[in-house]
């Protein structure tokens, strides 16, 4: 259903059955998973009745770990080099892959000397 929504097509065209018009049931899918996303905490990403006993969930129903993403670890470094005030505004820090940078550096490099 993400996808259909993304790409707003019905969920009977995405399964390769129908011609792209939206039957009833797509419309009610579609609704159904709207009203579901919209129940999903955009920060942890659990729905309330996860939790809720009376509601058949579980206070254990997760448990809280730790990951580390080198990726958002060398953002959060290379973050602390970027200028503050008016110098650092508008500043974002991306990844980008080292093969494209080399690229990037080497057209630099010959429009340059051009």
């Amino acid at each position: 259903m993400e996808l259909c929504q993304e790409y707003r097509i019905p969920h009977s065209y995405f399964r390769g059955r129908g011609d792209g018009a939206w039957s009833d049931l797509d419309r009610r899918k579609a609704l159904a998973y709207a009203a579901y996303s919209r129940s999903v905490c955009s920060q942890c990403g659990t729905r309330a009745e996860e939790w809720d006993e009376s509601s058949g969930g579980d206070e254990d129903a997760y448990t809280a770990i730790t990951h580390r993403c080198i990726g958002c670890q060398i953002i959060a470094d290379k973050q602390k080099t970027v200028p503050q005030g008016d110098e650092g505004h508008g500043v974002k820090v991306l990844l980008i892959p080292t093969s494209v940078h080399a690229a990037l550096q080497v057209a630099r490099t010959h429009t340059s000397h051009a």
